[in-house]
């Protein structure tokens, strides 16, 4: 079964809880990085890895690649999910970024989520 949306709560620690259909998903690790608006980006690892990094390959004299390479990689994290409890711990930063404080939702767009704060997703 694909999850297409979930809602969370991170806990004290910042960190996000996985639904259970997902964790296999996330098996390989997670990336999480800022999003295009005031949202973050989450990526199973493996797709990071094939699709993303291959997608910011190009001439150093594009403009467009190097855009995107500073918007990806600033402030990108890489970690492992907790395959017993399912988490993964949101750097601050990466918070501050997308404004969120403990209540996330999260909206599937392909190949990764966008996580963004409860209070300001639109997703009706």
């Amino acid at each position: 079964m694909q999850v297409d949306y979930f809602e969370r709560k991170l806990d004290d620690k910042r960190r996000l809880t996985m639904p259970a259909e997902l964790r296999e998903e996330f098996a390989s690790g997670v990336v999480l990085t800022r999003g295009f608006g005031k949202y973050l980006h989450l990526y199973p690892r493996r797709v990071w890895d094939k699709e993303v990094e291959s997608a910011l390959q190009g001439s150093i004299l594009d403009e467009r690649i190097a855009d995107l390479n500073v918007k990806f990689r600033r402030g990108k994290t890489a970690s492992t999910l907790d395959q017993k409890q399912g988490r993964v711990t949101v750097e601050q930063h990466l918070l501050d970024y997308a404004g969120i404080d403990r209540e996330i939702v999260a909206v599937r767009a392909g190949a990764y989520f966008r996580v963004m704060a409860a209070d300001v997703a639109d997703v009706d």
